[in-house]
Order: structure tokens, then sequence, then C-alpha cells
């Protein structure tokens, strides 16, 4: 939680707990009359509109103007969410029933299941970017486009294939090319390109300084290509936001949203950001520093395959979302997620 944010008393502490519960539970105003039937506390009307101002004017809450009531702003979720939100685990029946729908399969697949899920379960988005793996080939041909274009072909160790076009200084017969080739495939085949570039340095210097540079920008560009292929980010469930009415009341932001969706840039970024962390993280409103998503609210966490974080996994919603519930979600998911890659 940040530094700058006061130290509430327990009084203040528990009318605001009440306040973002009912205002999570309806989305309406929450007005002193309302409070002081939810919060438990023997206050009259008088002292909890005083408490609500201290609270307004720290910045918790605030007060539409078509209301008197008050409504939890993105300051007043954060201190929520990090001092007064009480977890509700999910059962026994639920983790099995989450248990069952991720089989070690496929991996996009597992990638794919899993997104559904968290936008199933939560009636948000459900995100969950692919695993990042290391950019490494099983078998790399070339062939010749024009005289000094050539098209380098690079297939994955899990069988997918990958195209780019290496522009040259000269052009390159095709015994050059197939010596290339077969240089890389025989000794190299099953290691990253990172670490090829570090093992043949020396021997690239011993190659012709044709050759080596037919080399080195084939390093390059299928080391930019595997790694680009991971870089993906799965979304389900985007129509859902629809139906909240917190959001579909602005269709321009809801378009700007949407159109975050589509471009996915912004969206990678922040997952890459939350996969340095630990655990589940949430961003609030602004907090997530993507426009488009002010009104949101983000939950994320890593996943694992043999120990090793590979990619994120999250929710977005409205910033009026039952925390208590989606985090759980997003934690359990991931940790399925980790075992069931871990396993396929």
């Amino acid at each position: 939680m940040p530094n700058d944010i006061p130290i509430l008393n327990e009084r203040a502490q528990t009318l605001l707990k009440a306040l973002v519960e009912r205002y999570i539970a309806d989305g309406q105003p929450v007005g002193s009359r309302a409070l002081s039937r939810v919060s438990g506390l023997d206050l009259s009307p008088a002292s909890i509109r005083n408490v609500m101002a201290d609270l307004e004017e720290m910045g918790f809450i605030a007060s539409p103007h078509t209301s008197a009531g008050r409504i939890p702003t993105a300051r007043g979720y954060r201190f929520f969410v990090d001092i007064l939100l009480k977890i509700k685990p999910l059962d026994h029946v639920e983790i099995q029933q989450l248990e069952g729908q991720l089989h070690p399969e496929n991996r996009q697949r597992l990638v794919s299941s899993a997104s559904h899920l968290l936008s199933d379960l939560t009636r948000f988005a459900g995100i969950v970017m692919t695993p990042r793996r290391a950019a490494m080939f099983r078998h790399i041909e070339f062939l010749t486009l024009s005289e000094k274009r050539i098209l380098l072909i690079i297939v994955s160790p899990e069988g997918d294939v990958q195209n780019r076009i290496i522009l040259t200084d000269r052009s390159y017969t095709p015994a050059e090319l197939s010596e290339a080739a077969n240089m890389l495939n025989q000794h190299y085949a099953g290691c990253s390109f990172e670490d090829i570039r570090r093992r043949i340095h020396d021997e690239l210097k011993q190659l012709r300084e044709n050759m080596s540079q037919l080399m080195t920008a084939a390093l390059e560009a299928g080391s930019q290509a595997l790694q680009e292929a991971s870089d993906e980010v799965v979304i389900s469930g985007e129509r859902n936001l629809l139906q909240v009415q917190d959001l579909s009341a602005d269709m321009a932001r809801l378009r700007n949203l949407f159109e975050l969706f589509e471009q996915k840039t912004g969206l990678l970024q922040l997952l890459d950001i939350s996969s340095r962390a630990h655990g589940v993280q949430i961003f609030i409103g602004g907090e997530s520093g993507l426009v488009p998503l002010d009104e949101c609210s983000i939950v994320t966490s890593p996943y694992e395959v043999d120990g090793k974080v590979v990619g994120m996994l999250g929710v977005i919603g409205p910033t009026r979302m039952a925390y208590e519930r989606v985090i759980p979600i997003v934690d359990i998911t991931a940790k399925l997620l980790s075992s069931a890659l871990s396993h396929s």
C-alpha cells in the first residue's frame, strides 16, 4: 500500500469496509442511514456523517452529484483490498471442478481453457499470457527468394513453423545456403539462439566473412521470430463487460477498452511487469497506467513450469468487483495451470 495513505482508526475502517462491501453488492451510493444498519456500530447518523466527511476529505470515498450517498474511490478500494479484505477460499468441490477442466494436454488448449475458466467463473474478461519459451529450433532451412533476399524457415521443438526474410549484402548459392543450414542443424539443433550466439562466436570468426554475416543474420531473425510467436495474450469473455453497468454506461470508454483488447501490446507490457512480482497482484483504476482501464481493476497471478515463471493470467473487470471471490479464483487457476503445464 502506498506510504502516503493515512492511517484510519478502527471506527473509520469499519465504516469504509461496510460502505465498500455494500456498494460492491448493489452498485448504489451508500448513505449514512444504510451504513448505520450494516456497519454494526452503535453510532448516530450524525456521527456516521462526520466520519464519512473525513473519509471523503482523505480521498477514500466520493459523493456523486445525483445522490447524498457515497461511493468508494480507487484509493478507497486500494485500502479495502490491502487492509480490510477477507478472502473467501474456494471450497473443495469448486477446486475439483477447476482441476477437471485443466487437463495436461496441448499447451495452447490449456492456455485457452484457463482463459475461459477465468471468464466463466467471474463473468468478466479472462486473460492469459501464453508461456514464454526459450527461442530454440529443431530444424532450419534457407531458400533463395531473389538475388539478395533469403527465406529463413525455422521449425521449433514443438513443431511450430516460423518464416523470416533476410536481406543480404550479396547473393548466396544453393550450396552455400545448404552448408550454413547443415552446420546449424547438425551442431546446434535443440539449443537456444542465445546459447548458439555465445558458443559459435569464435567459430564465426573462422568462417568466411560472407558466411559469418549470413549466420549472424539468421540467428538474430530466428530468435526474434520465435520470441514474437510466444508473446501472445489469450482473452476470453470480453463481451461479459458489455453487461457490466459501470462500464457499459460510457460507450466511448468501452470502445477504447475493446481496442486495447484488440491491440494487446499494452496488456502484454502490464502482464510482463506483473510477472516480476510474487503472487497475486491487483491494479485498481489508473494504477495500471493504461487509460482504457481507468475504470477497471485487474487481478493477476504468475504461473510456472517446473518452478520457473513463464507467464501471467488474470481477470479484467470493473473496480466494483467481488475481490474476495475473484482473487482466490485467479490464484487457484494459476496454480492449477502451473501443475498442468509442468506435467504436459
